[in-house]
């Protein structure tokens, strides 16, 4: 039985799929390092021949040592959000443009998000996406009580030039 990798590696026409974990410890360490550690990757990258897919786990207002950055302060800490996010693209080579889908966790919808969406189409507007991502926004009660504002988003793109025929 084919396992949903095997599945979306056939259906890509890949002959192989590779996986490894995403990291970016310049701007947010890994959760497996924090003193009560948590078992999951910042991110994985799913390879399907010259096509990658970039699953990023919940990323939130965290710093490098893992310490919870702007306390308090939802648009602060959507904007280190966003950051986190942008650096753990980065390190593969990837941009907000390969965005295709976000899904945003508020503590508080109603008090927080109209400021959320303000910033998110600020900063949408500032990488110039076109066509938005496809995305889902929750309430939710987060892992770290100080934590106001949670996103995970799944990138896409090509690594290399297919060949001309």
């Amino acid at each position: 039985m084919m396992n949903i990798s095997e599945a979306l590696a056939e259906a890509m026409g890949a002959a192989t799929l590779e996986k490894r974990s995403v990291r970016a410890p310049r701007a947010l360490n890994e959760a497996y390092d924090y003193e009560r550690p948590s078992s999951f990757s910042r991110g994985l990258r799913l390879d399907f021949g010259n096509i990658a897919v970039l699953l990023i786990s919940g990323t939130a207002s965290i710093g490098a040592h893992g310490e919870t950055l702007h306390e308090g302060d939802f648009r602060a800490q959507l904007r280190r959000t966003f950051a986190n996010i942008t650096a753990l693209l980065e390190s593969e080579g990837a941009s907000w443009q390969d965005i295709v889908r976000t899904t945003c966790y508020l503590r508080d919808i109603e008090r927080d998000y109209a400021a959320f969406n303000e910033e998110r189409s600020a900063f949408y507007r500032a990488q110039e996406l076109d066509p938005l991502p496809a995305s889902t926004g929750i309430q939710a009660i987060l892992c770290r009580p100080d934590l106001l504002v949670e996103i995970e988003a799944i990138a896409l793109f090509r690594t290399a030039t297919e060949a001309k025929e």
